[in-house]
């Protein structure tokens, strides 16, 4: 289909706020991804259709009001325990579109177990992943997916593996598991990416439709405030830091 433009005063309109989004200024600070993921999830909604059938789940960290933002049912679930919920939601509304939303201080940490074994009974749900590497609400403490020798509020030496071991690569782990039936990893630093990441989140929707499985979409996100850096160095330093070792693409892709 053709790019169908539309004018306001006489000038061409090439975007315009989904309506599944709230009338509220976000909170989240300059540059973070947050909010660019937020505008991504909700475009697909609109775009499918099922703003009346979507149920997000948002647990603690800087996701939490979540619930102020997307204009769909939400639900709050305690410290790392979103993907639970969601797995309760989905078995009893089964024809909901049902996702959770989550940080690495959540999702890596005090939720590693709910995650690993909603993943492992391939619960027909979407995980979405914000990995920025660091707890960005309570401080910029080391999160499970930090890496060696950057510095944090608790490590102000750089993490040091002796002492508090290796970043954990939740994605790639998830992917092993046969209830994973799609699993990438994405950002939103660029237009291109952003691009990316919109259309593995329409995959992810339409595959539950089809009951396929866990879908599960880790998004490689900056923390200016927390890493300490404009937003313009943090997505300079993403590139070069946190690629190698979080590298953009699919992991696991249907073949059905």
């Amino acid at each position: 289909m053709g790019h169908v433009a539309t004018s306001i005063d006489g000038m061409e309109l090439v975007y315009e706020r989904p309506r599944t989004l709230t009338d509220t200024p976000m909170h989240y600070c300059p540059g973070c991804g947050h909010g660019v993921v937020h505008r991504l999830l909700m475009e697909v909604v609109q775009e499918m259709g099922i703003q009346e059938k979507t149920v997000g789940v948002a647990p603690v960290g800087c996701s939490v009001f979540a619930y102020n933002y997307m204009d769909i049912d939400m639900q709050e679930a305690a410290h790392g325990r979103a993907s639970a919920v969601a797995t309760g939601i989905k078995r009893i509304l089964p024809d909901r579109f049902v996702f959770s939303y989550q940080g690495d201080g959540d999702l890596a940490a005090i939720g590693t177990a709910e995650t690993i074994h909603t993943v492992n009974r391939g619960e027909n749900i979407l995980v979405v992943f914000i990995n920025n590497a660091i707890y960005g609400m309570t401080g910029g403490q080391m999160a499970p997916t930090t890496l060696l020798g950057m510095v944090t509020s608790t490590t102000p030496l750089g993490r040091d593996a002796a002492v508090m071991g290796f970043p954990l690569k939740m994605t790639e782990l998830v992917a092993q598991l046969p209830g994973a039936y799609y699993v990438t990893r994405q950002s939103v630093h660029t237009a291109t990416a952003v691009r990316k990441l919109k259309k593995a989140i329409r995959n992810s929707l339409e595959y539950q439709k089809r009951n396929k499985g866990t879908c599960f979409i880790e998004v490689v996100s900056n923390c200016p405030s927390g890493w300490k850096m404009t937003p313009k160095e943090s997505n300079d330093w993403l590139e070069k830091n946190m690629f190698p070792l979080y590298p953009p693409g699919d992991l696991k892709v249907p073949r059905d």
